[in-house]
């Protein structure tokens, strides 16, 4: 498992290529009327893949890391969302597949690896996870196998929900020479930090040793 700051970082790393993105149903809030900001968002989460966790390499003997003792390489790929934000809860689930190659075809064999899924509120508090196993088949003879994994969340829906004075300041028309219209109201401290608060994040991504993780981040 990933120590705490290990997975925090990595989550940071992440995070700040994602967008505030989800599904565009009724009631989302289309912050397109003020000058200077044009941005659509919902209570849906973002989901992505951290970085240094969409693939894995497992070694053979497991204490190199040599080219020449790679044994299996996985990774994660054509991750795809859907998302339901009506009512209470709003729930979003990720599915994606796994493509895996071994380096030695000889024989059938089974590998399984594990991956995680995270849902992360405001960019850097976690606030649920959990952990599976995807199974690999690879046939006598094959280099390639494939495998499928899925992953699922619940937010609360007043947790995603902006308050109204926030909607106010990002929705409000501003007219040439109003004193602030040449501002942008995310700019406000209160205001960022509120949209950070309603900010949820579903993660996805293989759940790695520190050495694997190490290995990744450095190769």
């Amino acid at each position: 498992m990933m120590a705490n700051g290990q997975l925090k970082k990595i989550f940071l790393a992440g995070i700040t290529i994602l967008a505030v993105t989800g599904c565009a149903k009724e009631g989302a809030l289309d912050v397109s009327s003020g000058v200077g900001v044009s941005v659509t968002r919902s209570g849906c989460p973002a989901v992505a893949v951290p970085d240094h966790t969409g693939d894995i390499t497992i070694f053979n003997p497991v204490n190199s890391t040599d080219a020449s003792a790679i044994d299996v390489v996985a990774n994660i790929t054509n991750v795809r969302s859907t998302c339901n934000s009506e009512g209470a809860r709003i729930y979003t689930e990720a599915t994606f597949d796994i493509y895996a190659s071994r380096t030695r075809p000889t024989g059938a064999r089974t590998v399984t690896v594990p991956y995680f899924s995270t849902v992360v509120q405001g960019g850097t508090a976690v606030v649920a996870k959990r952990i599976k196993n995807v199974t690999l088949q690879f046939a006598d003879g094959d280099y390639r196998a494939t495998a499928s994994g899925k992953a699922g969340a619940y937010v609360d829906a007043s947790a995603a929900r902006l308050p109204e004075d926030v909607i106010e300041r990002l929705t409000r028309k501003r007219k040439p020479g109003d004193p602030d219209a040449a501002l942008d109201p995310l700019a406000d401290p209160a205001v960022k930090a509120a949209v950070a608060r309603s900010s949820f994040e579903l993660l996805v991504g293989f759940q790695l040793t520190p050495a694997q993780l190490q290995y990744n981040a450095t190769r």
